[in-house]
């Protein structure tokens, strides 16, 4: 799956790729220990970023079994970084993992809504078929994003995680 420009417009934000230099802007959009409660973890540092970015920037494993796409959901018209959105795509195409994050300071203004769906539209404009998110179950917030970029929960279960899901028949 390729793409001159993975930058993906919609109404009131941009998602537009990462790229390492965002780490220092990001450090500050994640921090807050409340964001980690359902996800774990802690808030990363500019200098955790800036390696994590380093990787994801590379695309991929490198053999050919994944791509990966991230970008910085910044809002119009200031740009500013409200958080990200993800995207892992099987080496065929065909199945994507998606996943968002939106700083403490953007939450419940639509910013991670907004961005899961033009993430999900993108998917199904290069062929994806099936989308899938893990989200905790107890994470109201982020079920409801999830069902605005027209996923539904399932009855499976990955890291006490609910997989929601969104398939769509193969173009022919």
């Amino acid at each position: 799956m390729t793409d001159s420009d993975h930058r993906i417009i919609a109404e009131r934000v941009d998602l537009v790729p990462l790229t390492v230099e965002d780490a220092e802007e990001m450090a500050e959009v994640l921090g807050g220990e409340e964001l980690y409660s359902f996800i774990g973890g802690t808030p990363p540092t500019p200098e955790a970023l800036r390696i994590r970015y380093a990787k994801l920037v590379t695309g991929g494993p490198g053999d050919g079994s994944q791509d990966w796409y991230n970008w910085i959901i910044r809002r119009r018209p200031d740009g500013k970084a409200v958080g990200t959105v993800q995207a892992t795509v099987d080496g065929g195409g065909r199945h994507a993992e998606v996943a968002w994050v939106v700083g403490l300071a953007w939450q419940r203004q639509g910013y991670a809504s907004e961005a899961a769906k033009a993430l999900v539209a993108w998917l199904d404009s290069h062929g994806v078929t099936r989308i899938d998110a893990h989200v905790h179950p107890d994470h109201e917030a982020s079920g409801a994003v999830a069902r605005r970029a027209g996923l539904v929960p399932t009855d499976a279960f990955q890291y006490d995680e609910r997989r929601w899901t969104r398939r769509r028949p193969a173009r022919t």
